[in-house]
């Protein structure tokens, strides 16, 4: 196993292929159905999206969640809108890109989410009249054996909704929800189960699409407090089968806050996002956002591949707290700050693309903006380096 020292000589090295036809057709893509190697990541390319664009009829942004459909050969975007600008939603886009060129983003549709009785869903003012559920969409998956849409959503502790794992049709429409284990609901008068806007982050189709993976962004209340600059946490990542039995459990490491913040100002990490890159790991994105004394937030991302062989099975423990557990080991793929981007924003979402010609996989990560005059949203395309051409230097 290479250290990040050597993986990070990778990125950016833009001298690895040849230039040849454009990428990001259909069935083009990398959907093995035991393992994707990933040693590491060259920087292709970055596209932004404008400050609320507006698009057949709704506004563009709070990007929380992306996916690349193989079958249609486009990609699926969720936002994290809670009905407040239009109802919960995802689009559909189509990417232009060569192995050393990111050139377009195209949005094609969009479709709203739909409950069990046909309606969309509410905001937090139609949802005390009419009842209902807000939903705060954080990752969308498509299915790989059907093309469903899967989402998952934090729910709301102040509103005393739990967060949940839902299947649509490719229209929106719903087919099912996950039943997933009490530890996971909201507990609006105590503190214990999840805690607000800190829920399910994370969704994954193992990739054989037998199974999925349901990410925590932060520990419940019983599992500890959250990172601090002096400390990490432990956040919970589930793997379920597609009926919603619990097949394991297990801890993953959250990073401490890489930087202090200034006097009084908030601060946190956690994770946002991951994908499954074979039987026993995962690709785990790491988010922190640190103010600064003028005000000014400073963005901190990591992507890491864990390795859950040799980590303790959680699934049965109440409390993480004190208790004697091996978490999940992992290792560092790419720290996005050395990347020298002129901007680095709230990274929330990632999915693998089709391959390059090559037969390399893409991998697209996308920023929430939070519809906010301050903030991007950016898609950030890279190459995936397997281990024989993760490092090209002498």
């Amino acid at each position: 196993m290479k250290s990040f020292t050597r993986l990070a000589g990778a990125v950016g090295v833009a001298g690895l292929l040849a230039a040849c036809s454009v990428a990001g057709h259909p069935g083009h893509s990398d959907r093995r159905a035991d393992t994707r190697d990933v040693a590491a990541l060259r920087f292709i390319g970055e596209q932004r999206i404008a400050l609320k664009t507006r698009f057949a009829g709704t506004t563009v942004g709070g990007i929380s969640g992306v996916d690349y459909d193989a079958r249609r050969g486009d990609w699926v975007f969720v936002s994290d809108d809670r009905s407040s600008f239009d109802p919960a939603r995802f689009y559909r886009a189509t990417l232009r890109f060569t192995p050393t060129s990111f050139d377009a983003v195209t949005l094609t549709d969009v479709h709203y989410f739909r409950q069990g009785d046909g309606s969309t869903y509410p905001d937090v003012k139609r949802q005390a009249v009419a009842g209902g559920v807000v939903a705060d969409i954080e990752s969308v998956r498509v299915d790989p054996r059907d093309g469903s849409i899967w989402y998952s959503s934090e729910g709301d502790r102040r509103l005393g909704l739990d967060p949940f794992v839902r299947q649509a049709g490719a229209d929106g429409a719903l087919r099912a929800e996950l039943p997933l284990p009490p530890m996971f609901k909201v507990h609006p008068d105590a503190e214990r189960g999840v805690r607000n806007n800190l829920a399910f982050e994370g969704l994954a189709f193992a990739p054989d699409g037998a199974s999925l993976w349901v990410a925590m962004e932060a520990p419940l209340y019983e599992d500890g407090p959250l990172p601090t600059p002096q400390h990490g946490a432990l956040a919970r990542i589930t793997h379920v089968d597609r009926a919603g039995r619990v097949l394991a459990q297990y801890a993953y490491p959250v990073d401490p806050i890489p930087a202090t913040p200034g006097d009084g100002k908030p601060a946190d990490n956690g994770i946002s996002e991951i994908t499954a890159t074979g039987p026993h790991t995962l690709l785990v994105l790491e988010r922190s956002a640190v103010q600064g004394e003028d005000g000014s937030y400073r963005n901190y991302i990591r992507l890491y591949e864990a390795d859950v062989r040799g980590a303790t099975d959680v699934a049965t423990l109440p409390a993480l707290a004190g208790a004697a557990v091996a978490p999940v080991a992992k290792r560092l793929v790419l720290d996005f700050n050395t990347l020298g981007l002129p901007v680095l924003d709230n990274v929330e979402a990632f999915g693998f693309g089709p391959q390059l010609p090559n037969g390399h996989a893409t991998l697209l990560f996308v920023t929430d903006d939070n519809f906010s005059k301050n903030q991007v949203t950016q898609l950030l395309l890279f190459e995936v380096l397997p281990p024989h051409v993760s490092d090209p230097r002498p």
